[in-house]
């Protein structure tokens, strides 16, 4: 008649407890039984709220009158809490008439144990009973935490919808710091679907509803949601200024787990930098903090950039193995989204080592699985590499860019996509893909002119490795293209070349300097329209590496 649970803990058996119950219905006045239930809740509420507190810090939905209840580390506070959250759960059925504000504090523990475990099927059955109590706090503050995770599963379309009715509650409630979190939520996610202005909108605005002091770990959390989405958009000092402000406030509000993806986002700003060392120990204090916290989810997403920074490397091989084993992490944490990125990581690892067949079936099924989720950036990217390595395939096979009409397709609704949420950086390096495409085909006064499109989007928002490649990529095309013919072409060509080599800064990728001294030895031998565009088959195009950092100086805004 009694199971044991774990350890020193036991359950009765469902007959016994029906049994205990109506005994206890018979028995016990009500006001009796409710005090002692309510006893319960605020007991489990206080050390439920302790052990969150520890690993989120003391953000506005974390109270701080509690102590930390004899729990000598995080670890065992966290394993208290693994052990007794069924009980838990069960106590919140049984929760009639007993104080909403308890209720409440419990739910909202609940709630957040949940998405730090993935445990979406309980968070489900909270969602469940906060309807049936059908209190507006209390649903809210559980709505809340449900368009969270349906967004951790990659249903965007479906958080979105979620947070936004969310955000409405609390704005009629005047609930401003519960408006703030849930615009927060909502921001992250048009982010993850690709919606950068909106996205930047919202977490502004969510920033100055946290102008207050205590709500300092709350901005923290925005501010590094922001700060990604800055990052895409190329606004790399603001990105760093707005991690290395909320790091500070982190470590002042005692979040550990905000810590662990202010570093994360830091590791991620620094690959998009080129500094390779920094971004691997960012990555790795990330790590650390994630496995203190128990956070799969974001064990896995630092295990997929630290791949990425052997990538970044050229270190191709461990690359690929990283990647491969992030991705079975992602998969079984059901992070979609995890999942589509690392897959589109091991695409152009696998690249990097040659094998262009599985490099193409990985960004194919990246590909598909941002457009399932509706992620219009991550779909961009996809397309964007996806095309690029179908390209080259073709091109080995027949030896000329001849057979390009798929890759120019999926690079033209890459650009579409780039063009349609703003994301100028992404948009000017498929330009120049595109480009390669047409001079390739001998249509070089339209490459020439993708080469000029190209240059104005690097040039707004200040990218000067980029802009070196379009200036020169259009150099190479000038004798082919230019209105006066050859002659007139060739000398405007070394002119631009010339100065191109005078204008040499820190950013510049290296692959740029040698392109540029031997492609002027190349037209002073002269060259002839008969033998077409050469710089491809002599290998004086962008690599894939070359786009991966933006050369951006950390000055500019």
């Amino acid at each position: 008649m009694i199971d044991r649970v774990r350890h020193s803990r036991y359950r009765l058996h469902d007959l016994v407890r029906a049994f205990a119950l109506a005994r206890l219905l018979d028995e016990e006045e009500p006001a009796e039984r409710t005090a002692a239930q309510e006893r319960l809740i605020v007991n489990y509420a206080e050390l439920a709220d302790s052990v969150l507190r520890l690993v989120d810090g003391n953000m506005s939905t974390r109270s701080d009158r509690f102590g930390p209840y004899g729990f000598t580390s995080l670890d065992e506070a966290l394993r208290w809490l693994d052990d007794e959250s069924s009980f838990i759960t069960a106590a919140l059925r049984h929760a009639e008439g007993v104080d909403r504000g308890a209720v409440l504090n419990l739910l909202g523990a609940l709630c957040d144990y949940c998405l730090l475990r993935g445990d979406l099927y309980r968070l489900g059955e909270i969602n469940e009973l906060a309807q049936a109590v059908d209190e507006g706090l209390l649903v809210r503050s559980v709505q809340w935490r449900t368009g969270i995770a349906a967004r951790q599963l990659g249903e965007l379309d479906k958080a979105r919808t979620t947070l936004t009715s969310v955000v409405d509650l609390y704005r009629e409630a005047q609930h401003d710091a519960g408006a703030a979190r849930a615009l927060t939520s909502l921001g992250i996610t048009l982010h993850h679907q690709g919606n950068l202005t909106e996205a930047s909108a919202k977490l502004r605005e969510a920033l100055d509803l946290q102008a207050a002091p205590e709500l300092a770990t709350d901005r923290a959390w925005t501010m590094h949601a922001l700060a990604a989405v800055v990052r895409d958009r190329a606004g790399l000092s603001e990105a760093l200024d707005l991690l290395t402000e909320s790091l500070v406030l982190h470590r002042a509000g005692e979040s550990v787990h905000g810590q662990a993806w202010a570093h994360f986002q830091l590791g991620q700003l620094s690959l998009r930098m080129g500094d390779v060392p920094r971004a691997e120990a960012e990555l790795r204090t990330a790590l650390e903090l994630y496995g203190r916290t128990r956070d799969a989810r974001g064990e896995a997403w630092a295990l997929t950039e630290l791949a990425r920074t052997r990538l970044v490397d050229g270190d191709a091989s461990p690359a690929v193995e990283g990647l491969r084993r992030a991705a079975d992490r992602h998969r079984d944490n059901e992070d979609a989204r995890g999942e589509a990125w690392t897959l589109y990581y091991l695409g152009q690892a696998l690249e990097e080592t040659g094998d262009l067949d599985r490099a193409v079936r990985a960004l194919e099924r990246a590909r598909t699985m941002f457009s399932r989720m509706r992620d219009v950036y991550g779909l961009a990217c996809a397309r964007h590499h996806s095309a690029r390595v179908t390209r080259d395939q073709r091109a080995a096979q027949t030896g000329s860019l001849r057979n390009s009409g798929f890759a120019r397709q999926l690079l033209v609704d890459a650009r579409a996509d780039f063009q349609r949420i703003g994301v100028a950086h992404g948009e000017a390096w498929t330009c120049l893909e595109l480009a390669v495409v047409d001079a390739g085909n001998a249509r070089t006064p339209q490459a020439l002119a993708l080469c000029d499109e190209a240059v104005s989007l690097f040039a707004s928002y200040g990218d000067r490795r980029g802009e070196d490649w379009a200036r020169f990529l259009r150099c190479t095309l000038l004798p082919y293209a230019a209105p006066g013919g050859t002659e007139v072409g060739t000398a405007v060509a070394q002119e631009e070349l010339a100065q191109l080599g005078r204008a040499g800064h820190a950013l510049r990728d290296g692959k740029l300097a040698d392109c540029v001294e031997a492609y002027q030895l190349l037209l002073e031998r002269g060259v002839t329209l008969e033998s077409g565009w050469q710089a491809w088959h002599l290998g004086m195009v962008p690599s894939r590496h070359a786009r991966e950092v933006m050369g951006i100086p950390l000055d500019k805004r």
